[in-house]
Protein backbone atom coordinates (compact mmCIF):
# COMPACT_ATOMS: atom_id res chain seq x y z
CA UNK A 1 0.00 0.00 0.00
CA UNK A 2 1.27 3.26 -0.98
CA UNK A 3 1.26 6.12 2.04
CA UNK A 4 -0.11 9.65 1.12
CA UNK A 5 2.01 10.68 4.25
CA UNK A 6 5.58 11.97 3.15
CA UNK A 7 7.75 13.79 5.57
CA UNK A 8 10.87 13.72 3.14
CA UNK A 9 11.69 15.17 -0.28
CA UNK A 10 14.94 16.40 -2.22
CA UNK A 11 14.43 19.04 -4.30
CA UNK A 12 16.47 21.39 -6.89
CA UNK A 13 15.60 25.06 -6.47
CA UNK A 14 16.79 28.12 -8.52
CA UNK A 15 15.90 31.91 -7.97
CA UNK A 16 15.84 33.82 -11.17
CA UNK A 17 18.27 35.57 -12.79
CA UNK A 18 18.21 39.79 -13.26
CA UNK A 19 17.01 41.55 -15.79
CA UNK A 20 20.01 43.26 -18.14
CA UNK A 21 19.89 47.19 -18.09
CA UNK A 22 19.48 48.94 -21.29
CA UNK A 23 21.41 50.88 -22.93
CA UNK A 24 19.50 52.80 -25.16
CA UNK A 25 19.53 56.97 -26.42
CA UNK A 26 16.70 59.12 -26.29
CA UNK A 27 15.78 59.93 -30.26
CA UNK A 28 13.00 61.80 -31.46
CA UNK A 29 12.39 63.95 -34.35
CA UNK A 30 13.61 67.36 -32.88
CA UNK A 31 16.06 66.08 -30.72
CA UNK A 32 18.40 63.50 -32.40
CA UNK A 33 21.14 63.64 -29.79
CA UNK A 34 19.04 63.25 -26.49
CA UNK A 35 21.10 61.81 -23.67
CA UNK A 36 21.36 58.03 -22.39
CA UNK A 37 17.44 56.87 -20.97
CA UNK A 38 18.40 53.02 -20.70
CA UNK A 39 16.14 51.69 -17.42
CA UNK A 40 17.65 48.93 -15.10
CA UNK A 41 16.23 45.52 -15.20
CA UNK A 42 14.22 43.81 -12.97
CA UNK A 43 14.45 41.33 -9.78
CA UNK A 44 14.75 37.85 -10.40
CA UNK A 45 12.71 36.01 -8.63
CA UNK A 46 12.92 34.48 -4.73
CA UNK A 47 12.46 31.28 -3.79
CA UNK A 48 10.28 31.45 -1.02
CA UNK A 49 8.78 29.11 1.85
CA UNK A 50 5.52 30.00 3.33
CA UNK A 51 3.79 28.31 6.28
CA UNK A 52 0.22 26.81 5.40
CA UNK A 53 -1.84 24.90 7.73
CA UNK A 54 -3.89 23.62 5.01
CA UNK A 55 -0.59 21.24 4.44
CA UNK A 56 0.03 18.08 6.62
CA UNK A 57 2.23 16.16 4.45
CA UNK A 58 4.63 16.97 1.65
CA UNK A 59 2.92 14.78 -0.44
CA UNK A 60 2.27 17.98 -2.63
CA UNK A 61 5.64 17.96 -3.75
CA UNK A 62 6.77 14.22 -4.33
CA UNK A 63 7.12 14.81 -7.84
CA UNK A 64 8.46 17.99 -8.25
CA UNK A 65 12.33 17.73 -8.17
CA UNK A 66 12.90 20.88 -9.87
CA UNK A 67 11.49 24.48 -8.91
CA UNK A 68 12.27 27.72 -10.30
CA UNK A 69 11.40 31.12 -9.97
CA UNK A 70 10.93 33.52 -13.28
CA UNK A 71 13.68 35.49 -14.83
CA UNK A 72 13.55 39.72 -14.12
CA UNK A 73 13.08 41.69 -17.90
CA UNK A 74 15.33 44.00 -19.08
CA UNK A 75 15.23 47.58 -18.76
CA UNK A 76 13.95 49.72 -21.73
CA UNK A 77 14.17 53.31 -23.23
CA UNK A 78 12.41 56.28 -21.60
CA UNK A 79 13.90 54.78 -17.99
CA UNK A 80 11.47 51.82 -17.90
CA UNK A 81 12.99 49.03 -15.70
CA UNK A 82 11.75 45.89 -16.64
CA UNK A 83 9.33 43.48 -14.61
CA UNK A 84 10.41 41.95 -11.68
CA UNK A 85 10.52 38.04 -12.13
CA UNK A 86 7.68 35.88 -10.81
CA UNK A 87 8.79 34.43 -7.39
CA UNK A 88 8.28 30.33 -6.48
CA UNK A 89 6.29 29.88 -3.54
CA UNK A 90 6.35 26.63 -1.94
CA UNK A 91 3.90 26.53 0.79
CA UNK A 92 4.94 23.56 3.68
CA UNK A 93 3.26 22.38 6.72
CA UNK A 94 4.26 23.46 9.69
CA UNK A 95 7.04 22.43 11.68
CA UNK A 96 9.15 21.76 8.08
CA UNK A 97 12.70 22.48 7.92
CA UNK A 98 15.17 22.86 5.48
CA UNK A 99 18.57 21.61 4.90
CA UNK A 100 21.45 21.90 2.71
CA UNK A 101 21.80 18.45 0.88
CA UNK A 102 25.55 18.78 0.61
CA UNK A 103 26.24 20.14 4.13
CA UNK A 104 23.42 19.12 5.63
CA UNK A 105 22.84 22.60 7.59
CA UNK A 106 19.73 23.75 8.82
CA UNK A 107 19.03 26.83 6.16
CA UNK A 108 15.11 27.47 7.71
CA UNK A 109 12.36 26.23 10.12
CA UNK A 110 8.90 26.97 9.28
CA UNK A 111 6.60 26.98 12.20
CA UNK A 112 3.76 29.28 11.65
CA UNK A 113 0.89 30.04 9.63
CA UNK A 114 1.78 32.34 6.54
CA UNK A 115 5.33 32.52 7.91
CA UNK A 116 8.00 32.87 5.12
CA UNK A 117 11.51 32.90 4.90
CA UNK A 118 13.67 33.86 1.64
CA UNK A 119 15.42 30.58 0.74
CA UNK A 120 17.05 31.64 -2.13
CA UNK A 121 17.65 35.67 -3.32
CA UNK A 122 16.94 36.45 -6.95
CA UNK A 123 19.74 38.32 -8.94
CA UNK A 124 19.52 42.01 -8.86
CA UNK A 125 18.62 43.88 -12.33
CA UNK A 126 20.98 45.38 -14.17
CA UNK A 127 21.69 48.98 -14.07
CA UNK A 128 20.43 50.52 -17.21
CA UNK A 129 23.12 53.44 -19.14
CA UNK A 130 21.29 56.44 -17.49
CA UNK A 131 22.88 55.68 -14.20
CA UNK A 132 26.57 55.87 -15.71
CA UNK A 133 26.20 59.43 -17.02
CA UNK A 134 28.73 62.08 -16.40
CA UNK A 135 30.24 65.34 -16.59
CA UNK A 136 32.76 63.54 -18.29
CA UNK A 137 31.25 60.76 -19.92
CA UNK A 138 27.33 62.46 -21.43
CA UNK A 139 27.00 59.67 -23.96
CA UNK A 140 28.08 56.05 -21.68
CA UNK A 141 26.88 53.10 -23.87
CA UNK A 142 27.91 50.85 -21.01
CA UNK A 143 25.00 48.92 -19.53
CA UNK A 144 24.98 46.21 -16.37
CA UNK A 145 24.17 42.74 -17.03
CA UNK A 146 21.75 41.10 -14.56
CA UNK A 147 22.78 38.54 -11.48
CA UNK A 148 22.98 35.54 -12.21
CA UNK A 149 20.37 33.17 -10.12
CA UNK A 150 20.92 31.00 -7.01
CA UNK A 151 20.87 27.13 -7.34
CA UNK A 152 20.61 25.01 -4.80
CA UNK A 153 19.86 21.17 -4.00
CA UNK A 154 17.85 20.75 -0.56
CA UNK A 155 16.12 18.72 1.54
CA UNK A 156 12.87 19.43 2.99
CA UNK A 157 12.16 17.33 6.07
CA UNK A 158 8.34 17.09 8.13
CA UNK A 159 9.06 17.02 11.58
CA UNK A 160 5.52 17.14 13.33
CA UNK A 161 4.19 19.60 15.08
CA UNK A 162 2.09 18.82 18.59
CA UNK A 163 1.91 19.23 22.10
CA UNK A 164 1.82 15.37 23.09
CA UNK A 165 3.49 12.35 21.56
CA UNK A 166 1.99 8.88 21.98
CA UNK A 167 5.24 6.55 22.45
CA UNK A 168 4.97 2.63 22.83
CA UNK A 169 5.35 -0.69 21.50
CA UNK A 170 3.08 -2.04 18.59
CA UNK A 171 0.12 -3.00 20.19
CA UNK A 172 -0.04 -0.75 23.12
CA UNK A 173 -3.37 1.32 22.48
CA UNK A 174 -2.17 4.70 21.11
CA UNK A 175 -4.22 4.21 18.29
CA UNK A 176 -7.14 3.67 20.23
CA UNK A 177 -6.37 6.65 22.64
CA UNK A 178 -6.25 9.23 19.80
CA UNK A 179 -9.36 7.76 18.38
CA UNK A 180 -11.32 8.47 21.57
CA UNK A 181 -9.64 11.41 22.79
CA UNK A 182 -9.96 13.50 19.28
CA UNK A 183 -12.11 13.07 16.41
CA UNK A 184 -9.22 11.42 14.10
CA UNK A 185 -9.61 7.88 12.79
CA UNK A 186 -6.43 6.14 12.70
CA UNK A 187 -6.44 2.48 11.38
CA UNK A 188 -7.33 0.18 14.37
CA UNK A 189 -6.62 -3.25 14.61
CA UNK A 190 -5.13 -6.55 16.32
CA UNK A 191 -1.85 -7.12 14.85
CA UNK A 192 1.50 -4.93 15.20
CA UNK A 193 2.42 -1.85 13.24
CA UNK A 194 -1.25 -1.33 12.16
CA UNK A 195 -0.19 2.45 12.12
CA UNK A 196 1.90 3.02 9.82
CA UNK A 197 2.02 7.05 9.85
CA UNK A 198 1.76 9.89 12.58
CA UNK A 199 -1.53 10.50 13.07
CA UNK A 200 -2.80 14.10 14.39
CA UNK A 201 -5.74 14.95 16.84
CA UNK A 202 -7.08 17.63 18.50
CA UNK A 203 -7.94 17.04 22.06
CA UNK A 204 -10.64 18.94 23.29
CA UNK A 205 -10.32 20.51 27.09
CA UNK A 206 -13.22 21.76 29.27
CA UNK A 207 -14.92 24.17 26.75
CA UNK A 208 -12.83 26.24 23.87
CA UNK A 209 -9.36 24.80 25.06
CA UNK A 210 -7.18 22.30 23.34
CA UNK A 211 -4.30 20.10 22.67
CA UNK A 212 -2.32 18.71 19.86
CA UNK A 213 -1.92 14.85 20.14
CA UNK A 214 0.14 12.87 17.77
CA UNK A 215 0.10 8.84 17.29
CA UNK A 216 3.79 7.70 16.08
CA UNK A 217 3.97 4.19 15.00
CA UNK A 218 4.84 1.43 16.97
CA UNK A 219 8.62 1.18 18.47
CA UNK A 220 10.26 -1.81 18.87
CA UNK A 221 14.00 -2.76 20.99
CA UNK A 222 16.58 -1.79 18.09
CA UNK A 223 14.56 0.96 16.58
CA UNK A 224 17.35 3.07 16.80
CA UNK A 225 19.13 0.72 15.02
CA UNK A 226 16.90 0.41 12.34
CA UNK A 227 14.85 -2.76 13.51
CA UNK A 228 10.91 -2.51 12.66
CA UNK A 229 10.23 1.06 10.95
CA UNK A 230 13.38 2.26 12.48
CA UNK A 231 14.02 5.80 12.73
CA UNK A 232 12.11 7.26 10.61
CA UNK A 233 9.25 8.40 12.45
CA UNK A 234 11.81 8.98 15.70
CA UNK A 235 11.90 12.70 14.13
CA UNK A 236 8.49 13.51 14.71
CA UNK A 237 8.81 12.98 18.58
CA UNK A 238 11.26 15.85 18.75
CA UNK A 239 8.91 18.95 18.69
CA UNK A 240 6.66 17.20 21.48
CA UNK A 241 6.36 19.23 24.60
CA UNK A 242 5.29 15.99 26.50
CA UNK A 243 5.85 12.04 25.86
CA UNK A 244 2.94 10.11 27.44
CA UNK A 245 4.53 6.30 27.08
CA UNK A 246 1.41 4.30 26.64
CA UNK A 247 2.37 0.19 27.86
CA UNK A 248 -0.82 -1.91 28.47
CA UNK A 249 -1.65 -3.71 32.02
CA UNK A 250 -0.92 -6.98 30.44
CA UNK A 251 3.07 -6.56 29.29
CA UNK A 252 5.24 -8.42 30.89
CA UNK A 253 7.05 -6.16 32.60
CA UNK A 254 5.91 -2.64 32.55
CA UNK A 255 9.26 -1.19 34.12
CA UNK A 256 11.30 -3.13 31.70
CA UNK A 257 9.11 -2.09 28.52
CA UNK A 258 9.23 1.78 30.09
CA UNK A 259 13.18 1.53 30.13
CA UNK A 260 13.49 0.02 26.55
CA UNK A 261 11.47 2.46 25.18
CA UNK A 262 13.38 5.68 26.70
CA UNK A 263 16.67 3.31 26.00
CA UNK A 264 15.50 3.84 21.76
CA UNK A 265 14.70 7.26 22.43
CA UNK A 266 18.33 8.64 23.48
CA UNK A 267 19.63 6.12 21.46
CA UNK A 268 18.21 8.01 18.36
CA UNK A 269 18.69 11.48 20.16
CA UNK A 270 19.35 12.41 23.47
CA UNK A 271 17.77 15.55 23.93
CA UNK A 272 14.77 13.87 24.36
CA UNK A 273 15.03 12.60 27.70
CA UNK A 274 14.80 16.61 28.45
CA UNK A 275 11.03 16.29 27.80
CA UNK A 276 8.09 16.15 30.25
CA UNK A 277 7.40 12.05 30.38
CA UNK A 278 4.28 10.51 31.85
CA UNK A 279 3.39 7.23 31.72
CA UNK A 280 0.17 5.87 31.03
CA UNK A 281 -1.22 2.07 31.93
CA UNK A 282 -3.53 1.11 28.85
CA UNK A 283 -6.09 -1.81 29.02
CA UNK A 284 -6.71 -0.94 32.43
CA UNK A 285 -9.92 -3.75 31.79
CA UNK A 286 -8.00 -6.45 31.66
CA UNK A 287 -7.28 -6.03 35.16
CA UNK A 288 -9.26 -8.73 36.65
CA UNK A 289 -8.07 -9.08 40.71
CA UNK A 290 -6.22 -6.64 42.88
CA UNK A 291 -3.18 -8.60 43.37
CA UNK A 292 -2.86 -7.58 39.43
CA UNK A 293 -3.26 -4.09 40.39
CA UNK A 294 -0.91 -4.22 43.19
CA UNK A 295 1.80 -5.73 40.67
CA UNK A 296 1.30 -3.00 37.92
CA UNK A 297 1.88 -0.65 40.54
CA UNK A 298 4.65 -2.15 42.03
CA UNK A 299 6.30 -1.87 38.34
CA UNK A 300 5.95 1.40 37.82
CA UNK A 301 9.59 3.40 38.15
CA UNK A 302 9.88 5.68 41.58
CA UNK A 303 8.89 9.44 41.08
CA UNK A 304 7.32 8.82 37.34
CA UNK A 305 3.91 10.72 36.57
CA UNK A 306 1.36 7.56 36.21
CA UNK A 307 -1.82 7.28 35.48
CA UNK A 308 -4.28 4.23 34.15
CA UNK A 309 -6.88 3.96 31.75
CA UNK A 310 -9.32 1.98 29.44
CA UNK A 311 -9.99 3.27 26.18
CA UNK A 312 -12.39 0.31 25.16
CA UNK A 313 -14.23 1.46 28.92
CA UNK A 314 -13.36 5.29 28.69
CA UNK A 315 -12.38 5.38 32.29
CA UNK A 316 -9.42 7.83 33.54
CA UNK A 317 -9.61 9.75 30.04
CA UNK A 318 -10.64 12.96 31.85
CA UNK A 319 -8.19 12.57 34.59
CA UNK A 320 -5.46 11.81 31.96
CA UNK A 321 -6.86 15.05 30.00
CA UNK A 322 -6.52 16.56 33.09
CA UNK A 323 -2.61 15.69 33.64
CA UNK A 324 -2.08 16.37 30.59
CA UNK A 325 -3.20 20.05 30.44
CA UNK A 326 -1.46 20.95 33.40
CA UNK A 327 2.05 19.79 32.00
CA UNK A 328 1.45 21.44 29.43
CA UNK A 329 1.23 24.96 30.84
CA UNK A 330 4.21 24.22 33.21
CA UNK A 331 6.07 22.63 30.72
CA UNK A 332 7.61 25.82 28.12
CA UNK A 333 5.27 26.73 26.06
CA UNK A 334 5.58 25.98 21.91
CA UNK A 335 4.05 27.11 19.17
CA UNK A 336 1.02 25.45 18.10
CA UNK A 337 -0.47 25.85 15.11
CA UNK A 338 -4.18 27.47 14.51
CA UNK A 339 -5.98 24.15 12.58
CA UNK A 340 -9.59 22.46 11.96
CA UNK A 341 -9.16 18.92 13.38
CA UNK A 342 -8.23 16.55 11.01
CA UNK A 343 -6.33 13.25 10.13
CA UNK A 344 -3.38 12.76 8.42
Amino acid sequence: MTSNFIDYVKINTRSGHGGSGSSHFRREKHVPKGGPDGGDGGRGGHVILKGNTQHWTLLHLKYKKHIFAKDGKGGEGQRRSGLQGEDAIIEVPLGTIVRNTETGEIIAEITKQDEEVILLNGGRGGLGNYNFRSATNQSPHYAQPGEMGEDLWVILELKVLADVGLVGFPNAGKSTLLSVLSAAKPEIADYPFTTLVPNLGVVSYRGFKSFIMADIPGIIEGAAEGKGLGTRFLRHIERNSILLFLVPSNAENIQEEYAILLNELKLYNPSLLDKERILCISKMDLVQSDEDHKRILSEIPEGLPHIFISSILQQGLIELKDLLWKTLQDAQPTVVPEIVENEI
